[in-house]
């Protein structure tokens, strides 16, 4: 007859009463570091020894006990998807979830792909975060928004080209991209200007708003802009380096520096001459960028933020109820390189 395997014995979960005790202070004292009460004068020396014996003991406070005393939870969610990879929003995000770490916030990420747009919030909400802030890429609805704040949520903010309503919205308006790319190009005498239109999943809401800007900038001067459809892919963008003669493009705007280098070297392929015969310009101002030969031209893109994003946050969760506000951050520039 088999014998059942052991059963590790319990192990045994460090308390609050633990750490006071290694410490030699009080479990108010305890709480009172560990939750970051700036109401109670504490020295530092004293919170540094309650961190200690934490740290030592392997001691975490308990999240919904915490969410009980404060009347609400520290998890600002974060949902994921098809967000662009550029360093402007590279660098938000890392600010981001570093502010609201120091500010004492944990930050979840939630992937959010495959979900429809109410799907999402349905599911943020069951996580019953204090806020959510939605990035680019991700769809919110007016809908979705009710469903977060009836669930508790006291701030719900977009990171979009476009407000939504109902929510507070840090408006990232990417016709800003395009009119200045177009305008950069039209600078330099182009008249016949193709936009490169990403065939992946996620892109359609950033290149969408570009090339409506990109149109908007090329009329009043009688430019003309056609779309490309391009795949990021060496095959895709071969195929529509051999096309060009007929095309009768002479400049190009390739969505971002990406896209913008994919392209250039088919074209420097097929032998169309960058820029003699047809200017280059991307965005994002990616350092690879800068050592192509040509040099690519580029849009640089910067956040006009009045404050930092974590301090916005945590003021609406201290304040919450006021009128949602919206706030436009982009700032655009054109470089100007070899490749215009």
């Amino acid at each position: 007859m088999s014998q059942l395997p052991k059963q590790p014995a319990e192990v045994s979960v460090p308390t609050s009463a633990d750490v006071a005790r290694l410490a030699g202070v009080s479990r108010a004292t305890v709480s009172y570091v560990l939750n970051n009460n700036a109401s109670v004068r504490i020295s530092e020396p004293t919170r540094r020894r309650v961190r200690e014996a934490a740290l030592q003991l392997g001691y975490v406070p308990h999240a919904a006990a915490r969410s009980l005393r404060a009347g609400h939870s520290r998890m600002v969610l974060l949902p994921s998807g098809h967000i662009p990879a550029g360093p402007m929003h590279q660098y938000l995000f890392e600010e981001l979830q570093a502010g609201l770490r120091r500010l004492d916030y944990t930050v979840v990420q939630y992937g959010s792909v495959g979900l429809s747009a109410d799907e999402a919030a349905t599911a943020w909400a069951e996580l019953r975060p204090v806020a959510v802030v939605v990035p680019p890429g991700i769809s919110l609805t007016r809908h979705g928004t009710g469903i977060l704040t009836r669930s508790g949520a006291k701030a719900v903010i977009t990171l979009g080209p476009e407000p939504v309503d109902g929510a507070h919205g840090l408006v990232m308006d990417q016709r800003r991209v395009g009119r200045t790319a177009v305008e950069h190009l039209l600078a330099r005498g182009r008249r016949r200007i193709g936009v490169v239109m990403p065939q992946e999943p996620g892109r359609a809401p950033f290149s969408e708003p570009r090339l409506a800007g990109a149109r908007r900038a090329a009329e009043p001067a009688g430019a003309r802009v056609r779309p490309l459809p391009l795949r990021y892919e060496e095959e895709s963008a071969a195929q529509l380096a051999a096309r060009w003669p007929e095309l009768g493009l002479d400049a190009v705007f390739a969505y971002n520096d990406e896209y913008a280098m994919l392209l250039m070297r088919a074209l420097q392929d097929a032998g169309v001459p960058v820029p003699a015969h047809t200017a280059v310009i991307g965005a994002d101002d990616s350092l690879l960028g800068r050592l192509l030969r040509p040099r690519l031209s580029t849009v640089r893109m910067e956040l006009a933020v009045p404050q930092p994003l974590a301090e916005t946050i945590d003021r609406m969760v201290q304040h919450p109820g006021g009128s949602p506000f919206h706030h436009d951050l982009l700032r655009t520039s054109a470089v100007h390189r070899e490749s215009s």
